[in-house]
């Protein structure tokens, strides 16, 4: 059973803001893999079933997103996933709109969510997919630029950056990491920056 979370803040005054495009990106796979990502299970919303070949469960916690660890912890041990082949979705404020990034570890990040995952799982080593959410211009502070609302323009590349980082997690699931990696890591972004 693979776990595939999206990281994101749950209630709709956080639905187009940057910080939710791991929930953007598992709504792409539950799209695509016919799954209803509605059920209440271990402080998130759950989905199981069949996607590229495997069993698939797709979550999206419900805690804040600097909690988000605890819903995954809760998630790989009820289910008893194997936390280096977790993958978790994931914005990424030092990547442009429109680009993707994957990994297998790596504990320096700035992201609270994940901060909050590897704290509670006691490890680095599982599969993000992280989605880039740059803005265009810098920001005082970041936490305001995440939690703010996207632009009409940002909204049509986060559509499409979400198919993009499903396409990435069917190549994890069906070609394994190194190929999706060789992919995905070294292209340029198909979008540029979000114009207003």
């Amino acid at each position: 059973m693979r776990l595939i979370v999206g990281l994101g803040n749950p209630g709709p005054e956080y639905e187009w803001t940057p910080h939710n495009m791991g929930f953007l990106g598992v709504d792409a796979l539950a799209e695509r893999a016919n799954i209803r990502v509605a059920r209440r299970e271990e402080k998130s919303l759950v989905g199981r079933g069949r996607f590229a070949g495997q069993d698939v469960i797709l979550a999206k916690p419900q805690t804040m997103m600097n909690l988000s660890g605890m819903a995954v912890g809760m998630l790989v041990e009820r289910h008893r996933c194997d936390v280096a082949e977790t993958i978790i979705l994931v914005d990424e404020v030092d990547l442009p709109w429109g680009m993707l990034r994957i990994r297998d570890r790596g504990r320096n990040s700035t992201h609270n969510g994940l901060k909050s995952v590897i704290a509670a799982l006691g490890t680095d080593e599982f599969i993000r997919v992280r989605m880039g959410v740059q803005p265009e211009q810098i920001w005082g502070d970041r936490r305001d630029y995440v939690l703010s609302r996207m632009r009409a323009a940002e909204r049509r590349i986060a559509r499409d950056e979400a198919g993009e980082a499903a396409d990435a997690v069917e190549l994890i699931l069906t070609e394994g990491l190194a190929k999706a990696m060789a992919r995905f890591n070294h292209r340029a972004s198909p979008q540029g920056k979000a114009k207003a």
